[in-house]
């Protein structure tokens, strides 16, 4: 409880930290525009593309483990979708539903890489780092494909591959992808630039999670806000548990993988949506409950794989 209490808290101070530069008065109000910009076409792209290009699975049984979360995230989007007129007859309008869409089918990989980090070896790490290359494309597919369909505008098939493809975050995530496939090396001092830029990616963007928050909102939670919580934190890591099972993998890489679908949402999906027309105050909200509900929830799920 406290490997994972203590991998947790960080993430959650820095987004805390956010909160209180968005309300300093030394910090002009036009700052967090930029800052956004420069996350969304700069430092994430940079970083997920390293992230990818330097990825080593050779020790990872590739196929099961990549169906089973694939088809888990596939059947949690699929749900999301069939529940779409649902939603609509309930009040709920475009924009709110991408963020609830965003919130119950992104993960967090750096969180669950630093619990692994504590709890397993380098042969777990590795598996993390495999499900983050496996699925970065697909679900970023999915939500910005979303994104674009509920934003209006143009929805022949051509624009959205156009729009899907020219995206920083899926453009830099197949450039890595190539790049690996290829057998290519990063020149070290290049990389080592990358990985500086990549920390200020990570960092900033906890900080501008933080900063988009609506403390209200997170405070005095509505069933919409919620619902997100409750299928990311335990109905995902239910059906991806169920699927290994059904698969018949091990049960370390079932504990691995029930890691990996029982930490909260990615902030990057925030940056989504502030730049997509998403409902950002809506996902910074239910981020915010994800994360502080996961110092529970993610031990719970831990123990239930254990138990199975």
């Amino acid at each position: 409880m406290i490997v994972i209490f203590e991998s947790i808290l960080p993430i959650f101070l820095i987004v805390i930290m956010g909160v209180a530069l968005k309300r300093a008065p030394f910090l002009d109000s036009g700052l967090w525009n930029g800052l956004e910009q420069l996350s969304f076409y700069v430092l994430f792209p940079v970083y997920l593309f390293q992230t990818l290009a330097e990825a080593d699975y050779t020790s990872i049984d590739i196929l099961p483990v990549s169906a089973v979360y694939i088809s888990a995230i596939f059947l949690m989007a699929l749900a999301m979708l069939l529940a779409w007129p649902l939603f609509r007859y309930r009040g709920v309008n475009g924009a709110q539903f991408t963020s609830v869409f965003q919130t119950a089918t992104r993960w967090n990989g750096f969180v669950a890489l630093a619990i692994a980090e504590r709890i397993a070896d380098k042969s777990g790490m590795s598996m993390i780092a495999f499900i983050i290359g496996a699925i970065i494309i697909p679900v970023n597919f999915m939500n910005i494909g979303l994104l674009i369909w509920f934003g209006g505008g143009r929805r022949d098939f051509l624009t959205v591959m156009r729009k899907l493809v020219t995206n920083p975050l899926v453009f830099s995530s197949l450039l890595g992808v190539a790049y690996d496939a290829a057998g290519l090396t990063i020149y070290p001092p290049i990389a080592s630039a990358l990985d500086l830029v990549g920390r200020c990616a990570l960092g900033l963007g906890l900080i501008l999670l933080g900063a988009g928050l609506h403390i209200a909102d997170a405070l005095k939670p509505r069933p919409l806000t919620l619902l997100p919580v409750f299928l990311k934190l335990l109905v995902f890591p239910a059906v991806v548990v169920g699927l290994g099972l059904i698969a018949g993998l091990d049960k370390s890489t079932i504990q691995l993988l029930g890691l990996a679908a029982s930490v909260p949402t990615a902030m990057n999906g925030y940056l989504l949506a502030k730049q997509m027309g998403g409902d950002a105050p809506l996902y910074a909200a239910i981020s915010t409950i994800q994360t502080g509900a996961a110092f529970l929830t993610i031990p719970l799920v831990l123990a239930l794989v254990a138990l199975l």
